[in-house]
């Protein structure tokens, strides 16, 4: 159930976003790549050498988290908002994308894991 609030929620803020306002981040293995929405033109591409790559989200920016590893595997995503809260989900990385509420925020995406069904948000 928590889940499909969360989808609908993700819905509902990707509709009401404009397109400017969408931060686009592209994740493949061990490359990052964040991209301008609008016209899928490539902006940065960085290594994810650590152990969780750090995206910014602005004020009214909505996050297009883009997970394509070719291994079916999971990331740990870690969502901060400026309250403090944080929010902890484990995303499946093959082939899935993924949408955030409206920032500003702080979203921390851990390395791949090869799927297991032991893997927790603790992990």
């Amino acid at each position: 159930m928590k889940k499909i609030t969360l989808s609908v929620a993700l819905l509902a803020a990707v509709l009401t976003a404009k397109s400017q306002d969408t931060v686009c981040t592209y994740f493949t293995g061990d490359r990052v790549f964040e991209f301008d929405f609008k016209t899928s033109e490539p902006i940065h591409e960085n290594l994810h050498e650590t152990k969780y790559y750090t995206v910014e989200v602005g004020y009214r920016q909505v996050l297009c988290l883009d997970l394509s590893d070719h291994k079916k595997g999971v990331r740990k995503v870690i969502t901060t908002y400026p309250n403090g809260t944080k929010i902890v989900d484990v995303l499946n990385s093959k082939d899935k994308v993924y949408y955030s509420g409206f920032g500003p925020l702080k979203v921390k995406v851990s390395k791949q894991k090869l799927f297991s069904p032991l893997i927790t948000a603790n992990d």
